[in-house]
């Protein structure tokens, strides 16, 4: 039986070996094998731009900002900022999102930024990490989730040895056209970029079919980013239990507190087989300590009050990481970071998916299933991980908390028609099944597709129905903002209408996200300076 991950994780596969797989192909899926295109990964190129241009599929370079940076570099007014303008929008890099994602980060909701680091070792000194011919596979994934309230943020790692379903992904290329790339099945999640020509856009596709969240927008960072970011801050101070000397990282500091930029800080998110269990996931928690030590730096006064450090930080970044072509401007960048720049670091949790060791291949992890789907439907339903108080009217939480109050009808009373609005295709027959066999739920009926798909799953119902929309909400774990009461009374005989959205899995697995993340999985907060072990 597969275990919690453990000390033999060190056994893992090098960091450039992708265990490449053959396209596989699923069902529904497009044709296998379409012509391959020339070698895209996020290869990238740069040209100047006029104020307020019009955004075209080209390729630009910036970074999402955690604190006020790119409102600095924007106060200017006159030549000035015109000049300041242009200089920086002239570095900004990006790819195509292929129209992956939302299509962009609103602020009346939850945002989600993919951020990926690939390994690939382009620039002056990194071939010597190992495989400097790589493309640059998917090495270090978060998926960073603001609050719609803009308290609270979650920053989700994925483990680049996870088996996942990478899904066909319709690229562009060079020359205008589209070529969808076949997805495979049973892959590890680096391999969603790199591999058979995948762009950046395929990891974000690979992303929401894991965890059921779709990204606003992404942004890559390479060995480069790491060091010229972590020297532009004038170093990232990090904490050690024990001396390290990892030969293959080139890291040697001895126990304690240092303050690391550069060669010196990529070496550090690179070191494994010195820490914890050796593993990734451990090399994972490292990155995690170093991100929230940047992160309270950034936000500290010494950093903000210096329109010298300000500046160095926004030209490193502008010419380190990747964005998406739906945010290659800095007027995007700016206002995306006044929506993050809010969050206390004490409200930011760093958690990574639960994960056990893989029975068919020790070099390989699979979603820990009794604990994965709960964090993923935290997110996805934007729940705190931390005990941060919710802006919410007491109005509005009373009103809610009562749908869910009062009598509950029967199961045998309970009449619905159930609607697939969006849900994986055969679900209505499933939540029937369930609902009949399991439930005894015998007044139901699958209606088949809705007249049209919901966000998420919702349950409408008659003032004078609520006690069987209470018994239905109690059996499927519906929560109280899914229920939709209308304002005047149903027939004796009139059903309840039950759409299920793409929140829907199975019958029997509840829809609403739980109050507090699960027991015993890895997080720590963004204002803990916790030491490597």
């Amino acid at each position: 039986m597969p275990g919690q991950r453990t000390a033999r994780s060190g056994t893992d596969a090098p960091d450039d070996d992708p265990r490449p797989e053959q396209p596989e192909r699923k069902p529904g899926g497009r044709a296998a094998n379409r012509s391959a295109g020339g070698g895209r990964g996020a290869a990238v190129s740069t040209g100047r731009r006029r104020p307020k241009p019009k955004k075209k599929a080209g390729k630009k370079k910036a970074l999402v900002w955690t604190g006020g940076v790119m409102a600095f570099l924007l106060v200017g007014v006159g030549t000035t900022g015109y000049f300041v303008y242009e200089h920086f929008n002239g570095k900004i890099t990006s790819v195509s999102s292929d129209g992956a994602g939302t299509g962009g980060f609103s602020k009346d909701r939850a945002i989600n930024i993919l951020v990926i680091g690939t390994d690939k070792r382009t620039g002056a000194g990194n071939e010597g990490y190992g495989d400097k011919e790589s493309v640059g596979h998917a090495d270090t994934s978060i998926l960073f989730h603001v609050s719609k309230d803009r308290t609270n943020a979650t920053a989700l790692s994925i483990p680049r040895d996870l088996v996942s379903t990478v899904p066909d992904c319709p690229t562009a290329q060079d020359d205008g056209s589209t070529k969808d790339i076949p997805g495979t099945a049973n892959a590890r999640f680096n391999t969603s970029l790199g591999q058979f020509d995948r762009t950046p856009s395929c990891t974000m596709r690979t992303v929401e079919e894991l965890t059921g969240v779709k990204a606003d927008h992404f942004m890559v960072a390479d060995f480069n980013a790491v060091k010229t970011l972590s020297t532009a801050v004038e170093g990232v101070e990090i904490c050690l239990d024990k001396d390290i000397d990892d030969e293959k990282s080139h890291l040697k500091l001895a126990k304690g507190k240092h303050t690391l930029e550069g060669e010196e800080a990529l070496s550090f998110l690179r070191t494994r087989y010195s820490v914890g269990f050796g593993s990734d996931l451990s090399r994972i928690e490292l990155q995690q300590q170093f991100l929230g030590s940047l992160m309270r730096k950034l936000k500290s006064n010494d950093t903000l009050t210096s329109p010298t450090k300000m500046w160095s930080l926004a030209e490193a970044a502008t010419g380190a990481l990747t964005v998406d072509d739906k945010i290659a401007d800095i007027n995007e960048l700016r206002k995306l970071g006044m929506e993050l720049a809010s969050v206390d670091p004490k409200n930011i949790t760093f958690t990574t998916v639960p994960v056990l060791d893989n029975p068919q291949d020790k070099a390989t992890v699979i979603l820990d299933e009794s604990k994965a789907p709960q964090v993923f439907s935290m997110i996805r339903e934007d729940v705190s991980f931390t005990a941060v108080k919710k802006q919410e009217k007491a109005a509005a939480k009373a009103e809610a908390a009562a749908k869910l109050k009062g009598e509950m009808a029967d199961p045998a009373d309970v009449r619905v028609d159930v609607y697939n609005g969006g849900a994986p295709s055969g679900s209505a027959q499933n939540a029937l099944d369930w609902l009949q066999n399991e439930e005894g739920v015998l007044k139901s009926a699958n209606k088949s597709n809705a007249p049209q798909d919901v966000k998420k799953t919702q349950l409408v119902y008659a003032p004078n129905q609520a006690d069987q929309a209470r018994r239905l909400a109690d059996l499927m774990g519906l929560s109280a903002s899914v229920m939709k009461p209308t304002t005047t009374d149903a027939g004796e005989m009139d059903p309840m209408v039950l759409t299920l959205g793409p929140d829907f899995t199975e019958g029997g697995t509840p829809l609403a996200a739980p109050e507090k993340a699960p027991a015993d999985i890895q997080q720590v907060q963004a204002d803990k300076a916790v030491c490597a072990k």
